[in-house]
């Protein structure tokens, strides 16, 4: 047998392109619209993900596109929550995980600072005070 007669059989690693539905182009274009109405009038918006008819392979290709940005956040209640800033400021992708590991949730938030981080008003009372006993406890 000569080398020219062992056949070769690549495997490709990225999804086929008949994975993709479509709908992730749409919603890219969606999203960008978002952040035009967050611009011009402080208008949030938050988009289920898994609401949407998305194969796996539009989420990887969405989540490519749309690029990891400088700030992650995790919280843990009940399970892990990440609010993940992607590579265009304003649009942050946030996922809630179940104690085991799995995806109860995912959205794509447009808003400067995602809601949930906000600090509600009563929390902020009970910030100021335990700070006023410690100013207290000073002297």
């Amino acid at each position: 047998m000569k080398l020219d007669d062992i056949a070769i059989v690549t495997v490709s690693a990225v999804a086929p392109a008949a994975a993709l539905s479509g709908n992730a182009a749409v919603l890219l274009r969606e999203i960008a619209d978002r952040v035009r109405r967050l611009i011009d009038s402080g208008e949030s918006a938050a988009i289920d993900l898994l609401a949407m008819p998305l194969s796996a392979a539009d989420l990887d290709w969405l989540r490519e596109r749309l690029g990891a940005g400088e700030i992650r956040i995790a919280l843990d209640a009940d399970g892990e929550s990440t609010l993940n800033e992607t590579n265009c400021p304003g649009v942050w992708w946030v996922e809630h995980h179940n104690p085991a590991g799995g995806v109860m949730s995912a959205f794509i938030e447009v808003t400067h600072v995602p809601k949930l981080v906000k600090a509600h008003v009563d929390d902020i009372r009970s910030g100021l005070e335990r700070l006023e006993l410690l100013v207290a406890n000073m002297s």
